[in-house]
């Protein structure tokens, strides 16, 4: 991934450095959404780490023109904000995982309340709220067809609220990425 070019930079390395420590790039700004406004720099580093989650804060420094103390700062300030999370994705086949699904779910009464309960199942790895057909979309990760079953009716249909769910067995993941960017 070609990394954008970054702003800019101050008249002097230190000024850079500072403006990426105090302020991670955002300088407390929100859009309209709520979520914090990016700069350039701050971006790039996000594209960076989506392109590598191992790269170096030397290697990304280098790629977006700011020290190696400013992108750790930047790093952490994003981190700790919410904004970026380093992990590392597993194929859950490949780690004892043998069932996913995703399971719809008709809430009536409070949706935010179902999901955030839905959310702390331990086998429960994605919880969205949507407009469609159902009212929350809830993927499962479990180890075999017997724990999904297990989770489905003693977790899930349990929950006060759920009053119907429709579940859909993944049967092969043709595709799965995080590195769409930013805007």
């Amino acid at each position: 991934m070609t990394p954008r070019t970054p702003p800019e930079p101050p008249t002097s390395r230190a000024g850079a450095d500072r403006a990426g420590a105090d302020s991670a790039g955002d300088r407390g700004r929100r859009s309209r959404s709520g979520a914090p406004t990016l700069d350039a720099a701050s971006k790039a580093i996000i594209e960076q780490l989506q392109g590598d989650g191992r790269r170096s804060y030397a290697a990304i420094a280098a790629a977006v023109g700011l020290s190696e103390a400013a992108v750790r700062a930047r790093v952490q300030k994003l981190t700790d904000g919410g904004v970026l999370q380093i992990v590392a994705v597993t194929d859950p086949l490949h780690v004892g995982f043998q069932r996913q699904a995703m399971v719809g779910i008709k809430v009536s009464g409070d949706m935010t309340d179902v999901a955030s309960r839905l959310g702390a199942l331990p086998e429960v790895a994605y919880v969205v709220i949507t407009a469609g057909s159902f009212d929350i979309l809830a993927e499962v990760v479990c180890e075999d067809d017997e724990h999904l079953l297990e989770v489905i009716s003693r977790e899930i249909r349990t929950l006060t609220g759920v009053a119907e769910t429709e579940t859909f067995v993944y049967l092969k993941l043709n595709k799965q990425h995080y590195n769409w960017g930013t805007r």
